[in-house]
């Protein structure tokens, strides 16, 4: 028998492969051994998802630099590992709109009172407008990436230690991580009856500002104020580029919607 993984010739009794490290399966995939697999990924004290969760709060570098060195075995690689925290921010959209729909109306409301035109008359939003950017705020994430990545190589070309595609990991893995923090936080802000948006952000924002300057401060060996210093300015940058490209899909939605007589102001 061969290792389905790897094709490394394997005995009769062995249980995982040599190479690869790979379990190795005899039968059929039944529920039991399926459930045993999801237990061993996400579930069980020893997985993978919970050693990386926890290795890039007490050592982030030992998860990031390994995997840009090419340790793949001992953590979760970054591209699960941003994926799964997609799946949970869709979870928290949907959480917030079902157990506290006041949070979200909050935020509708936010949104909608900057079409007043004074007292000429008031500019309708679409109906929609707002929930478009709830509903595809993982795909907008992704997009942005990119330009967060461009942030911080910038601010660190003086180390010449990483290049852009290095750390365009570096902040999958980290904006991964603080998607599972702010899940917690505005979960709990909501459960406190926190329904301003601004006043949630305002909470949320610093801790990830803080863990991101602590994030490289143990990859570029730094004193943290300087990588606070450092990563204030990229996350400047980063959003700048954010407003920017915001602007641009709003102008292009209205321009649409506009255009076939679903928007009149």
């Amino acid at each position: 028998m061969n290792c389905k993984n790897c094709n490394t010739v394997l005995k009769t009794n062995q249980k995982f492969c040599d190479n690869c490290g790979a379990p190795v399966l005899r039968n059929r995939l039944t529920p039991k051994i399926l459930a045993r697999q999801v237990n061993e990924e996400f579930l069980s004290i020893d997985n993978k998802f919970l050693k990386t969760l926890l290795a890039l709060i007490t050592k982030p570098e030992d998860v990031i630099e390994g995997y840009i060195a090419g340790l793949r075995k001992r953590y979760i690689g970054v591209i699960p590992f941003y994926a799964i925290s997609l799946t949970v921010l869709g979870f928290q959209m949907f959480l917030l709109k079902n157990f506290f729909p006041e949070f979200i109306e909050a935020q509708d409301n936010l949104f909608m009172s900057g079409f007043n035109f004074g007292s000429q008359g008031t500019a309708q939003p679409p109906p929609d407008s707002f929930n478009f950017f709830n509903d595809y705020q993982g795909v907008l994430f992704s997009i942005l990436m990119p330009f967060l990545a461009i942030g911080t190589w910038v601010v660190y070309l003086d180390k010449k230690k990483h290049n852009y595609t290095e750390h365009l990991v570096i902040n999958l893995y980290l904006t991964a991580q603080t998607i599972y923090f702010s899940f917690l936080i505005y979960l709990l802000l909501a459960a406190f009856n926190v329904q301003n948006y601004l006043v949630a952000s305002m909470l949320v924002t610093p801790p990830l500002l803080l863990y991101g300057a602590y994030v490289f401060s143990r990859i570029y060996k730094s004193t943290y104020i300087k990588s606070l210093v450092r990563y204030i300015a990229a996350y400047t940058i980063y959003m700048i580029v954010f407003s920017a490209i915001m602007v641009v899909i709003l102008a292009i939605l209205f321009a649409y919607l506009f255009a076939t007589g679903k928007f009149n102001p």
